[in-house]
């Protein structure tokens, strides 16, 4: 496994919500804020601002087949992106309470 690889997994293992992210990506924003305003507790890397931002984001791809971001974990369960998130907003408040993020 590279490098990479396994830090974006240890990423999402170590975390209850982990957002792969882009600093100036609006999608990204928008995650981040929904998330902060359920009040959930999340890790967010900025692979724009990161050395091995390009190798993570490869190795997402092939851990989710999808190179985009937000790039989502709940729970160690992989979301999608931000429509994916925005479309389980009503779920959301359960999911991460189970996943133990608020």
């Amino acid at each position: 496994m590279s490098a990479a690889k396994t830090k974006a997994q240890g990423i999402i293992d170590e975390n209850a919500v982990a957002v792969f992210s882009k600093s100036y990506c609006p999608y990204c924003k928008a995650t981040k804020t929904l998330l902060s305003d359920l009040g959930a507790k999340f890790y967010s890397i900025e692979l724009d601002q990161v050395d091995d931002g390009a190798a993570i984001q490869d190795a997402l791809e092939e851990i989710t087949s999808q190179r985009s971001v937000p790039n989502i974990f709940i729970a160690q369960k992989h979301i999608g992106g931000n429509s994916d998130l925005q479309a389980k907003k009503a779920e959301l408040p359960t999911l991460l309470k189970q996943a133990g993020a608020v």
